[in-house]
């Protein structure tokens, strides 16, 4: 199984490409067939973004500078270094979690473990995980989170595949089964209510998260599923309103963009792979589009232009 972990970490951490059905998808306002949805205000989740060291100054400072800024409260940076600077100038939690700085299992597993343990510890009523490379459109967050109840067990996201993961558990020294679960890919944002991770605690509470991890073998999104849907039996709500690098932004269309919930933009091997948005900033001014987006939600921040026609 070691062999076949970049495989396996890249389904994990890749979107449904594939766009598979919206299967298992519950109704709004019904979870777990009971009636009833959260009166929920954005004070209520727990935003964990997942970043290293070296993305302060290219990523981090990008969603601090746009919706991060509208949730400074609500929103958690966990890294991997200290940067006291860029706390104190922007006023924004950053939380070094002494993981290892390394794109790992071990490591990645390492700051989910510490994003549970914080969320717990917060009392809000839910936690919502996104890379340093997504843009979050509050509005529509609150708006799908109240579609369900946080008390109720909710696990909510994107799936990477049309089907489920397989990977072999052990169970002892000398043996393994195999289990199979969906998991929503952590490059396009998850989102779990209170009820439920607190069901996950013998598994992931502090540092349990990652002996779980290491159970499977496998990285921190699909050791999340793992908990929920081969250990707790809770089925992943798939939905489509999330969205990562890997997938094709640009096939988005225009007129649904304020209404999706996670957007993303393509790194360095495909700078171009960005949501279509005619207008604002010019595409070297905002490579990434989130500016351009941020000022469609919010055109009376300070830095927006007035928004017109451009062609890039």
């Amino acid at each position: 199984l070691e062999e076949l972990f970049p495989l396996l970490t890249q389904a994990c951490l890749a979107p449904n490409v594939l766009g598979g059905p919206e299967k298992h998808a519950l109704p709004a306002g019904k979870v777990g067939g009971l009636a009833g949805s959260d009166k929920l205000e954005l004070k209520d989740i727990f935003f964990a973004v997942k970043t290293t060291r070296k993305y302060h100054k290219s990523r981090l400072e990008l969603l601090i500078q746009t919706w991060v800024s509208q949730a400074k409260e609500q929103t958690y940076i966990f890294t991997d270094g200290e940067d006291k600077e860029l706390q104190m100038r922007t006023g924004t939690n950053i939380i070094n979690t002494n993981c290892s700085a390394a794109h790992t299992r071990q490591a990645l597993c390492c700051k989910m473990s510490v994003e549970y343990d914080k969320f717990i510890e917060s009392q809000k009523k839910w936690f919502c995980h996104v890379d340093d490379d997504n843009y979050v459109v509050l509005a529509s967050m609150v708006r799908l989170l109240s579609s369900y109840h946080h008390s109720q067990d909710v696990y909510l996201g994107r799936p990477s595949l049309d089907h489920p993961i397989e990977a072999a558990e052990r169970v002892k020294s000398d043996g393994s089964v195999s289990v199979k679960f969906w998991f929503a890919t952590g490059g396009a944002g998850f989102c779990i209510s209170r009820g439920l991770a607190l069901k996950m605690s013998p598994w992931a509470s502090l540092g349990n998260f990652i002996s779980t991890a290491e159970k499977i073998r496998l990285p921190d999104d699909c050791t999340v599923g793992y908990i929920i849907e081969a250990l707790l039996e809770v089925t992943l709500t798939h939905t489509h309103l999330f969205h990562s690098h890997l997938e094709n932004l640009q096939k988005l269309p225009t007129d649904t963009l304020l209404e999706q919930v996670t957007l993303s933009y393509g790194g360095f091997e495909n700078r171009r792979n960005v949501v279509n948005i005619v207008g604002g900033f010019s595409l070297a001014e905002d490579p990434t589009r989130f500016k351009t987006l941020h000022c469609l939600l919010y055109p009376d921040t300070k830095w927006c232009p007035k928004l017109k026609p451009h062609k890039n």
